[in-house]
C-alpha cells in the first residue's frame, strides 16, 4: 500500500511600499497592496480550496488527510484582512484529518545568518499553532525546504519528529523519494523527501496543454500513484497552496481534479491518505541520505541561488542580519516585529537576477519593475531601522 502526503505551503509576504532616501515614516509596509493580493488569493484560492478539503474530509469519513505549514505572516494578515479564511483553516483544523506543521514563522532564511533567530521564530511559529488550531507541531520543514544536515540536526535537538526537504536527484542518486530516510548523526529524526515528478504534474505542468500527458485526469494520477506499489512507502505531494485556483486557475479544471483524486484513489483500496505525523509513525526509515551542502525546492537547481544568487542578496541579507543584536536589545516589540518582517525570504527572492529577462515565475506578485528597485527599495527602508535602533539606545 502507497500513503499519499499531501503537504501544502501556505504563504504571502508583507509587501514593502515604496520608501525613498528622503523617507522617514516608520510604516514599512504597503497594506493596500497586502490586502489587495490577500483578498484576491483567498477569492479564487484559499476559501474555494479550503471548501473542497472539508467536504473531503466528510465525504470519506476521516480516510482523506492532509498536512498545511501556514506561516505566521500570513495567519497576521488572514486576522487583519480576511478572518473568513482563518475560521476556514479553523473548521479544517477541528476535522482531526488535517495537521498544521512548523516553519519559521516569518518564512526566513534565519538558519544561514542566526541560529538563535531560527530557533525564536520556530518557537513563536509552534505556540502560534497552538494557539491558532489546538495542535502543537511535531513536523518542520525549513523556508522553501532549505535544508542540509546541520539543519536535520538542529531541528531534531528542539525536539520534532521529522523534517521535509525536497527530492533532488543529485542528493537521492539511486534512491527513491518514495521511503523515508534518517539524516546522519541524528539519532531519532526522519526525512521525508518530496516526489517532485508526480507532485510537479500537479503544481506546474497541470493546465499546460503542450504537456504530452495533458489532460491530467484523477485516473490517470491514481495509476501512477499505484505504481509506487513495491517501490516505497509514500507519496510524498509537496506543492504551494496557491497551486490551486491561482497557479492553475480554475478553468483549467484543477479543483474538479481535487475533488475527484481522493475518491478515485480510495476506491482502488490499494492506496491511502496520511497526515506527515501518521506516515512518519507508520515507517521506518529504510536508510540515511547525506545532505552536506543546503538544498531547496526552487527551480531546477534545487539551490539557494533565487535568494543569494547575486550581490545584491547577499549584501541585504548580511546586513539586515547584522542588526539583529542592535534592534533585539531595544526591548522595542514593534521595531522587533518589523525588522523580523524585513527578514521574510520574499525580499530578497524579488532581487533575483537568474531569469528577470525572461520574466518568469519570479516575477509573480512581484511589487517591483526590476531586481534593481526591490534592492533600493529594501536598503533605504534598513536605514530607518537602523536608524531606529540607534536611536531608542542613545537614549
Amino acid at each position: 500500500m502507497a500513503s499519499v502526503v499531501f503537504y501544502f505551503q501556505v504563504h504571502q509576504p508583507f509587501r514593502l511600499r515604496r520608501y525613498t532616501i528622503f523617507d522617514s515614516d516608520t510604516n514599512y509596509f504597503d497594506d493596500f497592496r497586502n490586502e489587495q493580493v490577500l483578498r484576491k488569493v483567498a477569492g479564487k484560492c484559499y476559501l474555494p480550496a479550503n471548501k473542497i478539503i472539508l467536504e473531503l474530509c466528510k465525504a470519506h469519513k476521516g480516510l482523506f488527510r492532509c498536512s498545511y505549514s501556514i506561516t505566521g505572516v500570513i495567519l497576521e494578515q488572514f486576522q487583519k484582512w480576511t478572518p473568513e479564511v482563518l475560521d476556514s483553516f479553523k473548521q479544517l483544523a477541528d476535522t482531526g484529518c488535517v495537521e498544521f506543521i512548523a516553519e519559521t514563522y516569518y518564512h526566513s532564511l534565519a538558519f544561514l545568518y542566526n541560529r538563535n533567530e531560527f530557533i525564536a521564530q520556530t518557537m513563536k511559529h509552534c505556540q502560534f499553532m497552538e494557539d491558532m488550531f489546538g495542535q502543537r507541531p511535531r513536523i518542520f520543514r525549513n523556508t522553501e525546504l532549505t535544508y542540509n544536515n546541520d539543519v536535520a540536526k538542529v531541528v531534531e535537538d528542539m525536539g520534532f519528529d521529522a523534517i521535509l526537504t525536497e527530492g533532488a536527484d543529485h542528493i537521492l542518486g539511486y534512491r527513491s523519494p518514495n521511503f523515508i530516510y534518517n539524516p546522519p548523526n541524528c539519532a531519532r529524526l526522519k526525512l521525508l523527501m518530496k516526489n517532485y515528478r508526480l507532485s510537479d504534474d500537479i503544481a506546474f505542468r497541470f493546465g499546460n496543454r503542450g504537456w504530452a500527458e495533458w489532460p491530467l485526469t484523477a485516473e490517470k494520477f491514481t495509476n501512477w500513484v499505484d505504481q509506487i506499489n513495491g517501490n516505497g512507502y509514500v507519496c510524498d505531494l509537496f506543492m504551494d497552496y496557491e497551486t490551486f485556483g491561482e497557479h492553475q486557475w480554475e478553468d483549467t479544471g484543477i479543483f474538479n481534479f481535487m475533488r475527484a483524486f481522493p475518491g478515485m484513489l480510495l476506491a482502488t483500496k490499494k492506496n491511502e491518505f496520511l497526515t506527515v505525523s501518521q506516515a512518519v509513525g507508520r515507517y521506518p526509515p529504510v536508510g540515511e541520505v547525506d545532505v552536506p551542502h543546503m538544498i531547496s525546492w526552487a527551480d531546477t537547481e534545487r539551490d539557494l541561488s533565487a535568494w543569494l544568487g547575486n550581490s545584491m542578496q547577499s549584501n541585504a541579507l548580511h546586513d539586515v542580519y547584522s542588526l539583529a543584536d542592535d534592534v533585539l536589545a531595544t526591548g522595542d516589540q514593534i521595531l522587533i516585529a518589523d525588522w523580523r518582517k524585513l527578514l521574510t525570504s520574499d525580499h530578497f527572492y524579488y532581487m533575483c537576477t537568474k531569469w528577470f529577462a525572461d520574466g518568469d515565475v519570479h516575477k509573480y506578485f512581484n511589487p517591483y519593475e526590476s531586481p534593481y528597485d526591490a534592492y533600493i527599495n529594501y536598503m533605504n527602508i534598513l536605514d530607518n531601522v537602523r536608524a531606529r535602533a540607534a536611536a531608542i539606545k542613545g537614549r
